[in-house]
């Protein structure tokens, strides 16, 4: 009984360590992680400024101001970018309104005469002498040589001259100048059919082609003949056939843009016969009244230019007959502007000439000589560096202006 007594006592003793034991491991399993020796303090930032009528305040954090909370203004409120706009496109440009062409040569009288009446005042001079001798008569005609008027026309004018002051007698300024105009008028010639050529006999536009050594103003001619032929009502198509000098497309184009006239162009370098061609047909597709043709400064000394520039005019006559071939000739150049004027006129027909500078010399009397080389007559002359300086050739006027008042 005693050993079932001691059994029970030592189970009971084993049970109760063994169930210390495991109380023991839990405890240690459920105990908190050491902790650091110091914890730093954490600070709660402030809050955000609040902007607006409806921003509420509140007893913990009261609203601030920008310049309180330390912000500057530009991170306060960030300025909205606005989305880039589109380029405009350029305006297209203002249509210019030509001068009207009825009468420019007289209302452009005293700038030519400015510079072309020392030929008229000379010779009134000289033939206001009491004594006409010989020396005086060598003067005359000095004089009208030097103005460009040419060997022919000068002696046959010296000839009149003689003739008719004997006859007159009594030579008062009045009847000098009388004689005189009435002597220039016959050289200069009045029974010229003048008119530029700008209506077509078929049912194609008429076509103007524009030739010319480089530097006599050729392509600025032909715009501003663009601007005359406007001006009288005519609609025109511009063929920019110059593609052998940089820029002259670009030039032409400018002086069709002013008036309304459309460009036919081509890349430089291009065939000028090409361009011809497609203007002479844009100008029938359109129903245009006038198609003019500027064609390259030729070098009249470089043959197969030459031969390229009567080339595009046989090109061009496929649409049609030619109605005009304008000879553009600088009026400063005096007897070589003649030697270009015959070697052109071996390639094309020309029908007519355009004097350019005319009001910056006093050699007035290539009118004179050209017009007795080729045999076709001064249709237009030009007078300035402005747009609407170029005028249609009144004999009249150009005399006038000659002689002075």
């Amino acid at each position: 009984m005693e050993i079932l007594i001691l059994a029970v006592v030592i189970a009971l003793v084993a049970v109760g360590a063994i169930s210390g034991l495991v109380v023991s491991s839990r405890k240690k399993k459920q105990l908190p992680p050491t902790a650091p020796p110091s914890t730093p303090t954490i600070t709660a930032p402030p809050a955000e400024p609040q902007v607006g009528e409806d921003a509420v305040e509140t007893a913990e954090e009261p609203r601030r101001t920008i310049e309180e909370v330390g912000l500057p203004e530009a991170e306060a409120e960030a300025p909205v970018e606005e989305p880039a706009a589109e380029p405009e496109a350029p305006a297209a440009p203002e249509i210019e309104v030509p001068e009207p062409t009825a009468g420019r040569l007289v209302r452009l009288r005293a700038r030519l005469a400015r510079s072309q009446n020392s030929l008229g005042k000379g010779l009134l001079t000289l033939l206001s002498r009491e004594h006409l001798d010989e020396d005086t008569w060598e003067e005359i005609e000095e004089t009208l040589l030097i103005a460009d008027v040419g060997v022919a026309p000068t002696q046959e004018l010296v000839d009149r001259l003689r003739e008719r002051v004997k006859v007159l007698g009594t030579r008062t300024p009045a009847d000098l100048r009388a004689l005189l105009k009435e002597e220039l008028l016959t050289l200069v010639g009045t029974d010229f059919d003048r008119a530029v050529k700008t209506e077509s006999g078929v049912d194609t536009p008429a076509v103007v082609m524009v030739v010319g050594v480089n530097g006599t103003g050729k392509t600025t001619t032909t715009g501003k003949l663009a601007r005359v032929l406007v001006a009288d009502g005519r609609s025109v198509v511009l063929g920019a056939a110059d593609t052998f000098r940089a820029a002259a497309a670009d030039q032409l184009q400018t002086w069709g843009e002013r008036v309304g006239a459309r460009t036919v162009r081509g890349p430089e370098g291009g065939d000028p016969a090409s361009i011809a061609y497609d203007a002479v047909k844009e100008g029938i597709a359109e129903g245009a009244d006038v198609v003019l043709i500027d064609t390259a400064g030729r070098l009249h000394t470089k043959t197969g230019l030459m031969d390229e520039l009567g080339k595009v005019k046989r090109v061009v006559e496929k649409h049609g007959p030619l109605d005009e071939v304008l000879l553009v000739l600088d009026a400063t150049t005096g007897q070589n502007g003649l030697t270009q004027a015959r070697v052109f006129a071996e390639v094309v027909d020309i029908t007519g000439i355009v004097l350019t500078k005319l009001d910056g010399t006093a050699k007035g009397g290539i009118v004179v000589a050209v017009q007795r080389e080729l045999g076709v007559p001064v249709k237009l002359v030009g007078l300035g560096e402005g747009p609407d300086d170029l005028a249609p050739f009144e004999p009249e006027a150009f005399v006038d202006a000659l002689i002075g008042d």
